[in-house]
């Protein structure tokens, strides 16, 4: 009780925000369920988050929030697949928080998501991509295909825009259509395409691929503009590093190719052009 007259909530007046701030009420009937039908999770009962964070988000207070996140994650369409490609650095602003963060996430054997924004977004929402994507393979008798799974992910995304999420996500496959790539973002954009690169580092990824990128590559020659691209944006961008983590999508699933040490490739690559 002495902590409620703290905060200056009144009892009876749910249209009171944190710490007696006035919010938007929300009716949240389904806040506290958890089943298989829905698919959102916990917020604060009363107040509409987007409300809430915009003057935090938007600058218009004395607090600001501003998350800054780094990677690098490429993603191309070829005559025998998709290649995956990403760097392994995790980073906290200007602090280095892992150098083996692993931003591939293996959906299921025919699909692979890839990870750049928030770690937590990205792993807490793919994860429930893949649980839904295993329940319409219980209820249907066969696999979901790419484009539905990524307007999955796009429908979720769209019900919490503007509430602080931080996700860019390329979602690869293999279904009857043949080889799928599509992006998907916080803001529930989705968009198919051949190649797509995100994080601070694809812009210098980008560079690499478009001067060596074609449809009718060999394996061979696709595994390594993959890695070139990736090893190149990360000597480039200080917020991308650690180690190329490569994949590909065939007809019969994906297969990871190599872990490469992002330092011993650009020595490699500086060796060969002596």
């Amino acid at each position: 009780m002495a902590l409620l007259d703290v905060c200056g909530y009144r009892d009876g007046d749910r249209s009171a925000g944190p710490f007696g701030t006035r919010g938007t009420v929300m009716d949240r009937s389904s806040h506290f369920s958890f089943g298989m039908k829905t698919a959102e999770f916990a917020v604060p009962v009363g107040v509409d988050p987007q409300a809430f964070l915009s003057p935090y988000t938007a600058g218009e207070g004395d607090v600001r929030i501003h998350l800054n996140h780094g990677t690098t994650t490429l993603a191309f369409k070829f005559q025998h697949g998709v290649v995956v490609a990403v760097d392994s650095r995790a980073s906290a602003g200007n602090y280095i928080a892992s150098k083996d963060a692993n931003k591939v996430i293996e959906i299921n054997p025919y699909l692979l998501g890839t990870m750049s924004g928030s770690a937590a977004d990205c792993q807490y929402w793919e994860r429930l991509l893949a649980k839904e994507c295993r329940l319409f393979k219980l209820r249907n008798k066969e696999r979901i295909s790419v484009c539905a799974a990524s307007k999955l992910l796009s429908n979720m995304m769209c019900e919490y825009r503007g509430m602080g999420l931080s996700m860019g996500s390329m979602i690869c496959g293999w279904d009857k259509q043949g080889p799928g790539l599509y992006y998907v973002d916080d803001n529930g954009t989705r968009l198919s395409g051949q190649l797509f690169s995100t994080g601070c580092g694809s812009s210098y990824a980008y560079g690499v691929v478009d001067s060596g990128y074609r449809y009718d590559l060999s394996v061979e020659e696709a595994y390594d503009l993959g890695r070139r691209a990736i090893a190149h944006a990360t000597h480039r961008d200080a917020y991308s590093g650690g180690v190329v983590n490569l994949y590909h999508m065939r007809q019969d699933g994906w297969i990871k190719i190599c872990k490469d040490d992002v330092a011993e490739l650009i020595h490699q690559y500086a060796l060969e052009n002596k």
